[in-house]
């Protein structure tokens, strides 16, 4: 997409919205990328993929389409799939990048066998995590492909019962050793790590802290030990490169400084992170000089098909 003349001649559809449990993320995050790409020239506009996506994507017949969508069907390989088939240039990673990084069991194999710090953890069935500890506390349950914290439950040393999961929560979830420690996160554009964040909350870094305004206060660049720095970058653009990730990513990570550089663990990796105004992708961004309009250009000009 390179090389464009005219931005104001280039129809960029957004997908927004969706029908994942982070539909409200992905719709203030779809309008802020509208909004940024139209003060950019492009001519834009918003599609909420809901089931006629194709009809709709076919009608507006763009130049290329910018996903904002966040969770399942938007960011684990499907709408991606779509995509390929209609041959529309697409922002962010592909299909396989895509499926990859949001089966959190999946990626974290292929990181521990690129050789990057991962905690343990196992798949286990719904009714075996609320009948007994499947390992010992402090530990994690979350669902295998859900993101933005979407049912997180943390068990803490001495919790007497398992944790009684949600309906909503799916029946094979993730439970993984619980990495104390600081929250640090780097954001990779094409083949570069922007910087690293640390985010300081009160209490767990829940969907509430990701979203809500004053939910988080973010340090960038944080305020850690250079070799801390050079790790986290290092490890979030060896995570992208082997996801097969394009466009934009974002890695986090959790820091036990008493325990130095063996005590940084990376946690998963975003294919789709964030464009709300309290996001840490175009914060980061903008600490390297790209403004939100900027960073959107940028994006929809390395947009592409993989096939």
């Amino acid at each position: 997409m390179a090389g464009m003349s005219s931005r104001a001649s280039h129809r960029v559809a957004v997908l927004l919205g969706g029908l994942s449990a982070e539909r409200e993320v992905s719709l203030s995050s779809g309008r802020e990328c509208a909004n940024a790409l139209r003060a950019a020239g492009y001519e834009t506009i918003e599609i909420d993929a809901g089931a006629d996506l194709v009809a709709r994507l076919l009608e507006v017949a763009p130049d290329c389409v910018f996903n904002a969508l966040h969770g399942r069907w938007g960011e684990d390989g499907c709408v991606q799939g779509i995509l390929e088939w209609l041959r529309m240039p697409y922002t962010h990673s592909g299909v396989l990048a895509s499926a990859l990084a949001m089966d959190k069991a999946r990626a974290k194999q292929i990181f521990k066998e690129a050789g990057l710090p991962v905690v343990e953890s196992v798949i286990a069935a719904k009714a075996d995590v609320m009948a007994r500890h499947v390992m010992p506390a402090p530990y994690v349950v979350k669902p295998n492909n859900e993101g933005s914290s979407v049912g997180v439950y943390l068990v803490m040393d001495g919790a007497n019962a398992p944790p009684q999961l949600s309906d909503e929560m799916p029946d094979q979830v993730m439970v993984e050793t619980y990495a104390p420690g600081r929250e640090m996160t780097v954001s990779v554009l094409g083949d570069r790590a922007l910087c690293v964040t640390e985010i300081i909350t009160s209490g767990w870094y829940d969907y509430a802290a990701k979203y809500q305004e004053g939910g988080s206060r973010h340090v960038v660049p944080a305020e850690i030990p250079q070799e801390i720095t050079d790790a986290c970058l290092d490890y979030a653009l060896r995570a992208h490169k082997v996801l097969g990730c394009r466009g934009l990513s974002r890695t986090d990570f959790r820091w036990d400084e008493a325990r130095g550089l063996e005590g940084l663990v990376l946690l998963e990796t975003n294919t789709q992170p964030g464009m709300t105004p309290t996001s840490l992708s175009p914060e980061q961004a903008e600490l390297c000089g790209l403004d939100f309009p900027a960073l959107m250009t940028w994006m929809v000009e390395d947009a592409s098909c993989d096939r």
